[in-house]
């Protein structure tokens, strides 16, 4: 048995085709039931194009899979996606290998898992970041379709507002991979935040790469890489006087610190999803702080679920009030806000939980 984590261990991978990579974890499988699990539930899942080691989405998702994997006592399959035109393959992979219950990871996935849920109604499928409702009907479209979500506009707007207080420049900036919803919600919430913070001090910050009202104009790469692409989509949001930034599409914060390193002077960013400053320590002098989904808890509760015969299709919606989001420590910034920052922004999450301040977002009531 060989045990594989993510591409380092590439050479213990088997290849399928020439376009992805399949992962198998390494706990024991039990001789019998363990807790009221199946002792033979196979979980299994299939990454978006940024891969299981993008420090950020892919990861977080695979990182769940695997500890519900170990607490169950079974071996998970993953599949790794080396491009969009992989997703529907690599799904049916999985079906072919009997997969019990298979989640895909972000909305590039939708239709593709839509398709395959529909046509294999006895094989359990989740869905993170994305509502499997093709037709925008409210409902998910087919019924054997768990959609994991996160209302990162509750996280994004404490973010805006501590972006807001630090700024030297008045100037804040934002770009995506590609402007879906799961991915312009973190803008609309840092945009909220950022509004509040003027409204309450009487200041006049403002936001470039992205405007609310027209959001067909956001800044984008593209797609989810870390490349000279990304990097130069950056650097275009630092040109605009934008001294602290938030780039949102998996990796591709990667490029924007590579960005600010070559730029110098006094800027800083956000990272999404992950703290980056755990997960990808070098930038480290440059992380404000990060918006946080925690994908890993989510994932392994749904696994776990399943494992147990309690597959739910109810939405998992992640909120400030469940500890589904939330914003990560200021770490090297700690004694650079304002002082009195932590209590204000403790303030503003109770009135979010509470109601007192409305968040808009895709995923608001």
């Amino acid at each position: 048995m060989t045990f594989v984590t993510r591409r380092a261990g590439i050479a213990g991978l088997a290849l399928i085709g020439a376009s992805s990579l399949i992962l198998v974890g390494c706990a024991p499988a039990p001789d019998s039931n363990n807790g009221g699990t199946k002792s033979d539930f196979l979980p299994c899942m299939v990454s978006d194009s940024g891969g299981f080691d993008d420090k950020s989405f892919n990861e977080l998702g695979y990182d769940g899979l695997v500890a519900a994997s170990k607490e169950i006592g079974v071996k998970p399959r993953a599949v790794e996606s080396a491009s969009d035109a992989d997703y529907a393959d690599n799904i049916q992979t999985l079906i072919d290998a009997d997969c019990d219950l298979i989640v895909t990871v972000g909305f590039n996935l939708s239709a593709a898992t839509i398709s395959a849920a529909k046509a294999n109604p006895k094989v359990n499928f989740a869905i993170i970041d994305d509502a499997a409702d093709a037709d925008f009907d409210g409902k998910t479209d087919a019924p054997n379709i768990k959609p994991i979500l996160f209302d990162t506009a509750q996280a994004a707007f404490l973010a805006g507002y501590a972006a807001s207080s630090y700024t030297k420049t008045g100037t804040l900036g934002t770009f995506a991979g590609i402007a879906f919803p799961t991915v312009t919600i973190f803008m609309d919430g840092f945009y909220q935040g950022m509004t509040y913070y003027n409204e309450q001090k009487g200041k006049s910050v403002k936001l470039v790469g992205y405007d609310p009202a027209n959001v067909g104009a956001t800044l984008a790469t593209g797609d989810f890489k870390a490349d000279d692409n990304a990097k130069s989509v950056a650097k275009t949001v630092i040109e605009q006087g934008a001294d602290v930034i938030l780039p949102v599409g998996g990796p591709i914060f990667q490029s924007a610190g590579a960005a600010i390193e070559e730029n110098g002077g006094d800027l800083v960013m956000l990272g999404v999803d992950a703290d980056v400053y755990d997960t990808f320590p070098k930038y480290d002098d440059l992380y404000f702080t990060s918006i946080l989904k925690d994908m890993k808890t989510a994932v392994s509760d749904v696994v776990g679920s399943a494992a147990k015969g309690d597959f739910d299709v109810t939405p998992y919606v992640g909120t400030l009030e469940n500890g589904g989001v939330g914003i990560a420590p200021f770490h090297k910034y700690k004694d650079k806000v304002d002082p009195g920052l932590a209590d204000e922004l403790d303030a503003i999450k109770a009135q979010i939980i509470s109601g007192d301040i409305k968040v808009t977002s895709y995923l608001s009531k």
